[in-house]
């Protein structure tokens, strides 16, 4: 990739972001999925304040991630993909295969594990679905996942361009399955075969702990189905399913303030086996 690609990688990552949110934005308005009950202004001001902190955190503190790191791999022939001669798109569609597998288990991790799913709580907190909660992680969060991250492309060395596309996949990826777009059953039911759906995904989203669970991927549906964590539908259906976690009302999951602080407060009324005390 040249200097000039390089420069203009964030260009396009947000030329990407700008466009998949107005766009989603448009069909939530269009054909909405669930009534919205809390203000959208307040609940957009904190999830994009939220992102806005992650981003800038990520840039600070791990700047040799994503692209850069994969340049780095490609100069000094580090990782798999680097010491064997592959075609380019052979390269570019392993990555991307072993690069969703990888944040699916991540996922699972998170729920699993008690500090971890502190953290992913803020994620989970959020009482409306739309595409903005896609964007909604605490900062810590998300530069553990970008550590994560960081450690796959030195160990497998993907091409640079493969990074670049995974990288705008699951952002993109992340507001259309987090969307409140109301998609005919029986389109959602061919999707479901390729890509996650918002009603595959906001099944994730339940308060109830055996639903939330459930449905871990982001991108791809096969991790799901090939290990055990699938579930077509909520039990009480779309419409009415409650969402959040247990404990956690508007006073504790809408500010800024509130969500950064989240993971260090101890909520006495969640319920979910999978995370240790």
């Amino acid at each position: 990739m040249s200097e000039l690609n390089i420069i203009s990688e964030p260009s396009i990552r947000l030329l990407v972001f700008v466009t998949m949110l107005l766009a989603i934005a448009t069909l939530e308005m269009l054909w909405p999925r669930r009534q919205l009950h809390l203000s959208k202004a307040r609940r957009w001001l904190s999830n994009f304040s939220l992102s806005f902190v992650n981003t800038f955190l990520v840039a600070i503190l791990i700047p040799v991630a994503g692209v850069t790191a994969a340049q780095m791999t490609a100069e000094k022939g580090w990782g798999l993909l680097n010491n064997f001669q592959t075609a380019s798109w052979i390269s570019l569609l392993a990555y991307l295969v072993i690069f969703d597998l990888i944040i699916y288990w991540q996922h699972r991790l998170y729920h699993r594990f008690n500090p971890l799913w502190r953290l992913h709580r803020v994620h989970h907190t959020d009482l409306d679905y739309d595409v903005t909660t896609g964007i909604r992680f605490h900062p810590l969060s998300i530069i553990i996942s970008t550590a994560i991250k960081l450690c796959l492309i030195i160990v497998m060395g993907p091409p640079v361009i493969a990074v670049l596309i995974s990288e705008i996949l699951l952002n993109a990826t992340s507001m259309f399955n987090h969307s409140n777009i109301k998609i005919p059953t029986k389109l959602d039911t061919v999707l479901r075969y390729f890509l996650v759906t918002p009603d595959m995904h906001r099944v994730h989203h339940s308060a109830e702990h055996t639903e939330h669970n459930k449905n871990f991927g982001f991108n791809f549906p096969w991790w799901d189905r090939i290990f055990s964590s699938y579930q077509t539908q909520p039990l009480t259906g779309h419409e009415k399913m409650q969402l959040g976690i247990e404990g956690y009302g508007e006073g504790q999951s809408v500010s800024l303030n509130t969500l950064l602080l989240q993971p260090f407060t101890k909520n006495p009324e969640e319920s979910n086996p999978e995370a240790p005390r």
